[in-house]
């Protein structure tokens, strides 16, 4: 495409700032959430319902604590139930919020700054709630410790081969890197708080977490560096911690597990599930504080091209797990794929297929792309799609093993039930609670955008 027809076809898109905003007006819509005294009602109804979720989420886990995981589904074979499935589930979401942040900063993509810092906040909140799986799974999680190589008067090393220990390191070092960088960007709009914060209390919290924010020169020049080195070093890890999730299945010799495709396709679906998940916060995020100028169409449109993009990766893994099994000739590796799609837990398999494979190729037309609500309808089945696709890969390939005196059946507890619910109203209680305290918008990074608006330039790549 020559020059002209290029600028043209820029121009034709949607902004990622509506014109008419200045800098002043900018910092005050997007602090007023913040510092008004009565958040909307829809605000305090989401908080109520996902309050009582988190106080059964407490319930479940305190007695979990008292008779031991027996009160879950899991047994022989199926060993590993509810508890990997949402591990590897809320791992797969926490990927979005990094990915937006580190590597489209990286990426020069300025479409990302009117969602990065909710998607990096639902980073933190997910890996908050996929900690909890594997640590009670353990059955004793006081000893969770044992995980770590720390000094000891009996010389005792973790087990270095066990993928439970990289697990362990991989999330970690990928939460603490996730809260950094989140931190690191919230400094300047902490200080802006601050300075239009009308209560003494809130002049204090915010002037003591934004350490001393002046927004001199020196202070911009460590800023940008600290957030770029954050974002290179982000950026590797958004890779290397589903692959070394996925590397708890492939290193196994069961049948559906020991295949090289999963650190790619675990990747790509993590991104998949990541990007509904940030859909499914933006759109209703956008209509209840009345966001629309701020997250666009464009934002909208871009995140469903990601999730399209993401989405058809993982349809190929499917198929290609699927040609491997049959092309190796291994018969039993034949057998948990003919057992997915033909066996007691078909409806599942189908289920998955239609959610991940079938639905999102309505994102092909652009219409429904730039339509809020069918996006948010898509998110939501791609979502369920993705949590079927980690409950499969679980269950199926451990309830047939080798030989016929293996195998049983497996079925989600109500402790189970509750004990996933219960995550997922931490997660929402977690995520309104920050949309009340902290920015859920960059104040810095959306004045950048003004000066292009003003300009009339076309604004974001």
């Amino acid at each position: 495409m020559d020059e002209p027809r290029a600028a043209i076809a820029e121009d034709s898109r949607p902004p990622v700032l509506e014109p008419g905003y200045t800098y002043g007006s900018v910092t005050d819509k997007i602090a007023s959430i913040v510092l008004t005294g009565r958040p909307p009602t829809s605000w305090y109804v989401g908080l109520v319902v996902s309050f009582a979720l988190v106080m059964m989420l407490f319930y479940a886990l305190s007695y979990l604590l008292v008779r031991g995981v027996g009160i879950w589904g899991i047994n022989m074979p199926v060993a590993w139930g509810f508890a990997i499935v949402n591990f590897v589930w809320w791992i797969g979401i926490g990927h979005a919020g990094t990915l937006i942040s580190a590597i489209l900063l990286l990426l020069r993509q300025e479409w990302r700054t009117s969602i990065n810092r909710f998607a990096e906040a639902m980073t933190l909140f997910a890996v908050a709630c996929a900690g909890l799986f594997p640590l009670f799974h353990m059955g004793r999680p006081w000893f969770f410790y044992w995980l770590l190589p720390y000094p000891n008067t009996m010389d005792l090393w973790p087990q270095f081969r066990s993928p439970l220990v990289w697990d362990a390191f991989a999330v970690s070092t990928y939460a603490l890197v996730s809260l950094l960088f989140w931190y690191v960007g919230l400094i300047p709009d902490l200080a802006t708080l601050r300075d239009k914060s009308h209560s003494g209390i809130g002049r204090f919290i915010y002037g003591a977490l934004a350490m001393g924010w002046r927004g001199s020169a020196a202070h911009w020049h460590r800023y940008e560096l600290t957030y770029l080195l954050l974002a290179g070093l982000a950026t590797p890890l958004v890779v290397s911690v589903h692959t070394i999730v996925s590397l708890d299945f492939a290193v196994a010799q069961v049948p559906g597990w020991h295949t090289t495709i999963f650190p790619p396709y675990f990747v790509a679906g993590a991104i998949f599930s990541g990007f509904a998940m940030v859909i499914t916060l933006a759109v209703p995020l956008r209509a209840m504080y009345g966001l629309h100028d701020f997250i666009t169409i464009r934002h909208l449109d871009n995140m469903a091209k990601v999730m399209l993009a993401t989405g058809l990766i993982v349809g190929y893994g499917y198929a290609m797990e699927i040609f491997n099994n049959w092309y190796s000739g291994n018969q039993y590796e034949w057998f948990v794929t003919t057992n997915r799609a033909e066996g007691p837990y078909h409806v599942m398999f189908w289920g998955l297929m239609f959610c991940n494979i079938a639905a999102p190729q309505l994102l092909w037309f652009e219409r429904l792309r730039q339509k809020p609500l069918v996006l948010f309808l898509i998110a939501l089945v791609v979502n369920t799609g993705m949590w079927l696709e980690r409950y499969i890969i679980v269950v199926t390939s451990l309830h047939r093993s080798f030989v016929p005196s293996e195998w049983g059946m497996y079925a989600g507890t109500a402790w189970d039930w509750a004990t996933f619910i219960g995550t997922l109203g931490l997660f929402l209680a977690l995520m309104f609670v920050f949309i009340r305290v902290l920015p859920m918008i960059s104040i810095s990074e959306m004045r950048t955008l003004v000066e292009k608006t003003e300009s009339g330039e076309p604004n974001g790549h």
